[in-house]
């Protein structure tokens, strides 16, 4: 019997040796964009034979088991996600600029697709792109279609989106100004969701460079509002959750949502956006063998799950992890982002094809490997320059 138990126990060494040999052949060459080019463009191909295909096959790569408006949720997060990566490689790596911007056109026509827009009308009632002069939010959907468009036109798209362009940024301009707080429901009767109607203030800041400034007055006074009136008194954190008329509910903070807040507020307040960086870091940040974003500051959570923020194992939150290493490639916070990009390798596990890369949970959740790819991708524009 004490023979079999050391077997065991040599057994799973030897395993977790192994693994640990692996990840760090895997992780020497984090640190720099020109030693990850290959890991980061094998990952875009991977990603690409994936969702740049058709708005069926798209919904199809979405777990079944979710329900059909996560499904919608994900494919379109998805596409937005890879979209963002492929701005950014264009920009990190000129030579890819043109293949960017075809693959960016055609996520376009799938995130504009009847199918991919069914899951927002189910929950409004009406189609988002049909219903122009309605009062009803769509905000969310109207706002990442909106980054979409700013982010091909940003590296070098035609004019072939303009028009809709302009309707998405007038609509949501128009429905923020007629909201008390200048916050729209990502849903109805549900609270606002600070990250997602940031996706909104960026697509406003962007269409601004094309426009003479038309909404920035808008991006201004929301920014403001948030820095006055939004941020959580224990953390100095913007909120995770507002309602409607812009008062404080009683819900925990959440490291996911933090996270990606300070991700859409590089794009806007590069300021604000440190500081946030700062206070996550300081009341999210846990380090160890497996280093990362705990879900909940206050309190521990060993094992669970929730659909933003995905398995819950020893308190890191799988979707903060990943959505923090948006700002730690933003502000060259090297040491952390080779953490972070370790603990995805120790827990993700790369799968490599013939030129691709993807990390073997990519195969029960797709929108991970592309949040993973834009985060690890955003850095400074003066990086490119």
């Amino acid at each position: 019997m004490y023979k079999t138990i050391l077997r065991v126990c040599a057994i799973i060494v030897i395993l977790v040796a192994l693994k640990w040999l692996w990840v760090s052949v895997l992780t020497t060459v984090h640190g720099t964009f020109e030693g990850e080019k290959s890991e980061i463009l094998r990952r875009r191909n991977y990603l690409a034979e994936r969702l740049v295909t058709s708005p069926e096959r798209v919904l199809n790569e979405m777990p079944g088991g979710i329900g059909l408006q996560f499904q919608g949720e994900w494919a379109m997060y998805s596409c937005s996600m890879l979209s963002a990566a492929m701005v950014n490689i264009s920009r990190l790596y000129p030579e890819e600029r043109e293949k960017s911007v075809e693959q960016i056109g055609r996520l376009i026509d799938i995130v504009m697709s009847p199918e991919l827009r069914e899951y927002d009308a189910a929950r409004w009632d009406e189609d988002p792109l049909e219903s122009w002069n309605s009062e009803k939010s769509h905000m969310s959907y109207l706002s990442i279609l909106a980054w979409m468009i700013g982010g091909y036109k940003a590296v070098g798209g035609d004019d072939r989106y303009d028009d809709v362009y302009y309707r998405l940024c007038c609509t949501l301009n128009w429905r923020m100004k007629q909201s008390p707080t200048l916050n729209l429901q990502t849903y109805p009767g549900e609270p606002i969701y600070v990250p997602d109607m940031l996706v909104a203030i960026v697509a406003l800041n962007n269409f601004s460079r094309y426009s003479d400034n038309l909404y920035q007055s808008t991006v201004d006074d929301w920014l403001h509002r948030a820095k006055t009136e939004w941020i959580d008194k224990e953390t100095g954190l913007l909120k995770s959750f507002l309602d409607y008329e812009g008062k404080e509910m009683p819900v925990l903070m959440r490291g996911s949502y933090s996270a990606l807040i300070c991700y859409y507020l590089t794009f806007l307040d590069e300021q604000f956006a440190r500081e946030q960086y700062a206070l996550l870091k300081k009341h999210f940040m846990q380090n160890g063998l497996l280093t990362g974003i705990r879900e909940y500051h206050d309190r521990t959570c060993w094992l669970g799950f929730d659909i933003d923020s995905g398995p819950i194992l020893f308190n890191l939150s799988p979707s903060g992890t990943a959505f923090a290493l948006g700002a730690a490639t933003y502000f060259d916070d090297t040491d952390f982002r080779k953490r972070l990009l370790r603990s995805g390798e120790i827990v993700g596990s790369t799968i490599r094809g013939w030129n691709t890369n993807h990390y073997l949970l990519a195969n029960m959740a797709l929108v991970g490997e592309a949040i993973a790819l834009a985060m690890r991708t955003n850095a400074k524009k003066d990086v490119f320059e």
